[in-house]
Formats: C-alpha cells, sequence, structure tokens
C-alpha cells in the first residue's frame, strides 16, 4: 500500500501520498475533477514556473519577500519551467474556469519543493507558505492569464519559424520551376497555360502572410495583466509589482512582456488568444489549401493529373502493393481541420466574459496551445517530407498542355470571343487540335496560329498580342 502524509489546511484533513509535492488543494481537485484524459501540456506547465520565479523574483527586489524565503521559492519555480516537476500537475483541464486549480497547484508544490530545499519535510506550509509567500501579491485571475500569453508568446516563436521553413522551401520549388509551363485550372476546370513556379509562389506567399498575421498579434500578447489581482484593481500587490514583474519575465523568456494598460480587460476578456487562434485558423486554411493543391496535382500516377511526383516515403497500402499515397498532405490537413474546430472552442469561451472574469481560460489555452504546436509540427513535416522532395512530371505536364482548349483564350484579342468559342467547339467535337480547328473554319491560318498561340508567352500580362 502507497505510503501517504496527512496535511491540514483551511478547509480540513486530507491524505496524500507521501512522494507527491503537490498539497491539499490539488488533491482536494484531483479527487473532485475526475473529467476526461486532457491535462495542460508542458509548455503551460513550464510558463507556471516562469511566472512563479519572476512573482518571486519581483517581490525580493520590492522587499516583499525576505531573501531567505525568496531564494527556495525561486529555485523551486525554476525547477518547473526546466521540466523538472511535469508529473506535479496532475489536473485536468477540465477544473475552475479561473485556473485557480492549477495556480494553487503551483504554489504548493513550490512551497514544499522551497520547505524541502531549507531542510524541512513536504506539508509542513513552514517557512513557505503557498498562498502568503508564493502567491505573494498575485491571485489565479491575473496569474492565470499571465501563464496563458507566456505559454502562448513562447509558442508563437516556435511555429514562425517553421512557418519560414515552409515557405522557404515553397520559394525554392517556385523558383526552380519558373519556366515549366503547363494547365491552369478553375472551377476544377481546364483554364488558360501557368507556370508550375507560378501556382508554388502562390502557396510560398500564403506562408509568407501567415508569419506577417503572427507577427501582428505579437503586441496584444506580450501584454501581460499581472498585478491586477483578483478583480483587476491590484489589491494586495505592490504598486510597482507589474513593472517589475514584466522586467523579470522578459528577462527569463527574451520576449519583450509588459504592463497591460488596463488589467480588467486582460482578466475579463481574452480577445488576444481569441485574435490569435484567428490567424491559426487561417493559417490552418492557408495549409489546408497548399496540401489539397498538392495532393490533386500528384494524383496518379496513371488516371490523375500527375503533374507533379509524390515522393515515395516508404509507406503503403496495406493491400496495393507498392501504392504511394500522398501521407504528408493526409496529415497536414487533419491538423488543420483540428486547429479550424479549436477556434470554434476558442471563440465560443472567449465570448464568456462576465464583468470582471472570463472563466473559460482553461480551454481557451489548452486549444491555442494545440493548435501551435500541432501547425508548428506539421508545416516542418510537410515541408521537409514533402515539398523539398516534389519533382515535376515534365512529360506529362507537356502533353496535358499540348491538348488544352484553352489555349484558344490566345485568339480572343485577334479574331474576337465568338470565333475562337466555334474553334474549341469543333476541336473538342471532332478530336482534332485547336490548330486545325482553326485552319478548317478558316478563321486562322497554321503559321498565324503559330506565331500567335505561345502558351509560355501567355503566363505573364500583355506579353501574348499587341491588341485589347
Amino acid at each position: 500500500m502507497a505510503q501517504t502524509r496527512t496535511e491540514t489546511d483551511s478547509l480540513g484533513t486530507i491524505e496524500i501520498a507521501a512522494d507527491r509535492y503537490w498539497g491539499p488543494q490539488t488533491e482536494r481537485a484531483r479527487l473532485l475533477f475526475q473529467i476526461g484524459t486532457e491535462q495542460f501540456p508542458p509548455d503551460l506547465i513550464h510558463a507556471v514556473g516562469l511566472q512563479k520565479q519572476a512573482a518571486a523574483e519581483a517581490n525580493l527586489q520590492l522587499k516583499e519577500l525576505p531573501p531567505d524565503l525568496a531564494k527556495p521559492i525561486i529555485a523551486a519555480a525554476r525547477e518547473i519551467a526546466e521540466g523538472k516537476m511535469d508529473a506535479e500537475f496532475p489536473l485536468p483541464v477540465w477544473q475552475t474556469g479561473s485556473g485557480t486549480q492549477t495556480n494553487m497547484n503551483a504554489n504548493e508544490v513550490i512551497a514544499n519543493r522551497a520547505n524541502e530545499l531549507l531542510g524541512q519535510p513536504r506539508g509542513t506550509h513552514k517557512p513557505v507558505h503557498p498562498n502568503d509567500h508564493v502567491n505573494r501579491g498575485q491571485s489565479s485571475n491575473d496569474s492565470f492569464p499571465t501563464v496563458m500569453h507566456i505559454a502562448a508568446a513562447r509558442a508563437v516563436e516556435r511555429l514562425i519559424p517553421a512557418l519560414n521553413t515552409l515557405h522557404a522551401a515553397l520559394a525554392a520549388k517556385a523558383e526552380a520551376y519558373k519556366d515549366i509551363v503547363k494547365v491552369g485550372r478553375t472551377h476544377m476546370m481546364d483554364a488558360v497555360p501557368v507556370t508550375l513556379g507560378q501556382e508554388f509562389a502562390a502557396w510560398a506567399r500564403q506562408a509568407e502572410l501567415a508569419v506577417d498575421r503572427l507577427n501582428g498579434t505579437k503586441s496584444r500578447l506580450l501584454s501581460l495583466a499581472q498585478g491586477g489581482t483578483a478583480a483587476g484593481t491590484g489589491l494586495n500587490a505592490h504598486p510597482d509589482f507589474d513593472r517589475v514583474f514584466c522586467e523579470r519575465i522578459a528577462a527569463l523568456t527574451g520576449l519583450p512582456f509588459t504592463p497591460s494598460p488596463n488589467k480588467f480587460e486582460g482578466m475579463g476578456a481574452h480577445d488576444a488568444l481569441v485574435e490569435l487562434s484567428g490567424v491559426l485558423n487561417t493559417i490552418a486554411v492557408s495549409l489546408n489549401k497548399i496540401g489539397n493543391d498538392i495532393r490533386l496535382l500528384g494524383s496518379g500516377p496513371r488516371a490523375g493529373i500527375s503533374e507533379i511526383i509524390v515522393p515515395a516515403d516508404g509507406l503503403s497500402s496495406s493491400i496495393m502493393p507498392g501504392k504511394t499515397n500522398p501521407t504528408q498532405c493526409e496529415a497536414l490537413t487533419m491538423v488543420a481541420a483540428q486547429a479550424m474546430g479549436n477556434h470554434v472552442t476558442v471563440t465560443i469561451a472567449g465570448a464568456q466574459s462576465f464583468l470582471e472574469l472570463n472563466v473559460f481560460k482553461p480551454v481557451i489555452i489548452y486549444n491555442v496551445l494545440q493548435s501551435l504546436r500541432l501547425l508548428t509540427d506539421a508545416a516542418a513535416s510537410f515541408a521537409r517530407n514533402m515539398v523539398d522532395r516534389l519533382e515535376p512530371n515534365r512529360p506529362h505536364i507537356a502533353e496535358n498542355l499540348a491538348k488544352s482548349l484553352m489555349l484558344v483564350t490566345a485568339l480572343n484579342p485577334r479574331i474576337g470571343y465568338d470565333k475562337a468559342v466555334q474553334i474549341g467547339k469543333l476541336a473538342l467535337a471532332e478530336d482534332i487540335t485547336l490548330k486545325q480547328a482553326a485552319a478548317k473554319l478558316g478563321f486562322v491560318t497554321p503559321e498565324d496560329f503559330d506565331r500567335w498561340v505561345v502558351p509560355a508567352d501567355m503566363t505573364e500580362p500583355g506579353a501574348t498580342l499587341g491588341g485589347a
């Protein structure tokens, strides 16, 4: 039978596993909130450690905590930030909507670990108390929103390089394939010629804009509610606590966090995270298009469009020997679907703000962090395992282009739209070339056709004909 220790707080006595650092509040919450299996990711727990470390450093600097208490608190919080205490955070996402249980979980773990560093057994609450010292000048209501912003901002800093990697891979292909003329498609039907490079350049632009959009959210993410305490007034916090806290958290993370100019907004609403989720939703839409376009152009290899060659990834069908599937496209678009769904949740949760507090904080940050993590991993994987290894199917591209009826569009300024339509319809009906149909109708000589209908000239504005 596992050994336990008995702890007592203002609400009574409870048994806790002897080898755990958490205390009565966490244990009661662990037993009470047995809902689902979803727990906060390490990114959030590490941000909790950073928040508690910066708070203790600020309280030390402001003489709100004596050095003999502040230093072990800082050391214990640093262990959380470094991932050494992940197992000490057992609570689910589905808890009080302010994140109070996770904040108290951190307070208790840090207090017990700090006391242990001072030679005291776990559960003593002396000389370091979880509320009086670890939570000094703080409330769950301002600390958890601060943690949400810290975790999200750090995760954004990981997503941006992944998107830059994807952009670079797509841009490199755009340059490499700029002279490969192919059939364009609109409405899923053959259209006027484009280059394969132009298609890749469009995808590269989407990835580039994704980074621009993320950068646009940063100023709001870097604004922290810390210092608002329970309701936004700053009750029980040193008047300079918010400023010094932000200086300390900026030093710890390398990110230029600043105090929110209005703590009521920072605690009562989470519009900055809804905005970020909206950007992630847009990025998901962009990545979904890229993934779908590439798997469509790579469909085949014999009975599809097959204008690009999907790289073999060592995986195959369970029944069809040697079949290569666009697995990276499918993984990317599934991630996109998850991020889009997460945004619906974040939108609804963000709308649940009443007066001084939004009480859907845990589900907001859980979904935002999941989207950030999935999009980061998927973008990097897609760049590495799909885009970098793609090759054009040049013979099939040329064959499709030669058969395209939409090349007739180049004749519009020369002979008029109506005659061009007749040429296209005749070519389709009799299964002959546009050149043969034009000559048969007597509208264009073969020599003029060759001079006027040049697919490469049709891929740039004003390059085909002198007419309007």
